[in-house]
């Protein structure tokens, strides 16, 4: 009993000194063009007396900000984004009895606009039949770090791979094939790549121009056509027998009248 009592008071006080991590996020997105305005947000569920921004998993606060109401979020304004800022970012918050909750989850920020647009093809089509294959081909020659591929509409994180060097028309240019196979409905859609830097692939090039993929599904045949072709057949089978019988019953008629 002793020890059923001692394990409910630790789980009690566990669920006490618990504080939920806050959220944390980008505004208007992490994808920043050069020279661009950001803010980074911070919410948490409790009340807080301040929160804290950190920078790539440094345990000192990047910046402070006391709330000036009772808000349960803060701003963190970047006015002017540059390669410097990129990086991951995380929020924590104090409690008003100045207690430190757990760092939110990682935010990851990144400058585009560095350099020239990538090129960005569809081989062997951007037209494919659901089931098919198909490549993204993305290239630079200004570019040698990783390509970062983007599907319009999609919130999830972007397909990266390393660039490989190739010499096209006697020059050398990175690139890079993201396989889509094999291709489903849920491929359709418009694509834009990224080069980087190879230095920090968190520097992006300007994007490359949209690529449209369309999905084709092959549907199933009418059998209507079909039943109506097999009646035509049949209705051409019915009077050709009907002829045949008819032919036979007049050579028949003949060859009686000769006899007689």
């Amino acid at each position: 009993m002793a020890d059923s009592t001692t394990t409910l008071t630790f789980i009690v006080l566990l669920c006490i000194e618990f504080i939920p991590r806050p959220w944390i996020w980008a505004d208007p997105g992490r994808f920043i063009t050069n020279g661009s305005s950001v803010t980074i947000w911070c919410k948490e569920y409790l009340q807080a007396s301040a929160h804290s921004l950190y920078k790539d998993g440094g345990s000192d606060p990047l910046e402070i900000r006391i709330p000036r109401d009772s808000s349960n979020k803060a701003s963190f304004l970047i006015e002017a984004m540059t390669p410097s800022h990129t990086g991951l970012y995380q929020c924590a918050y104090y409690t008003t009895e100045d207690k430190l909750s757990q760092w939110s989850d990682p935010l990851l920020l990144v400058v585009t606009g560095m350099y020239p647009a990538p090129s960005l093809s569809a081989q062997p089509s951007p037209v494919v039949a659901s089931g098919g294959n198909v490549s993204l081909s993305c290239s630079s020659q200004f570019t040698s770090g990783p390509f970062h591929l983007l599907k319009e509409g999609k919130f999830g994180p972007p397909r990266h791979m390393e660039a490989e060097l190739r010499i096209h028309n006697g020059r050398s240019q990175a690139q890079a094939i993201f396989s889509l196979d094999p291709v489903s409905t849920s491929h359709e859609g418009t694509y834009q790549c990224y080069g980087s830097s190879s230095s920090n692939p968190n520097v992006w090039s300007q994007p490359s121009a949209p690529l449209h993929i369309e999905v084709t599904v092959s549907k199933p045949q009418d059998p209507v056509p079909i039943l109506t072709g097999m009646g035509v057949v049949g209705l051409f089978l019915v009077v050709f027998v009907v002829i045949l019988f008819q032919s036979r019953n007049d050579n028949r008629r003949t060859l009686e009248a000769a006899r007689m």
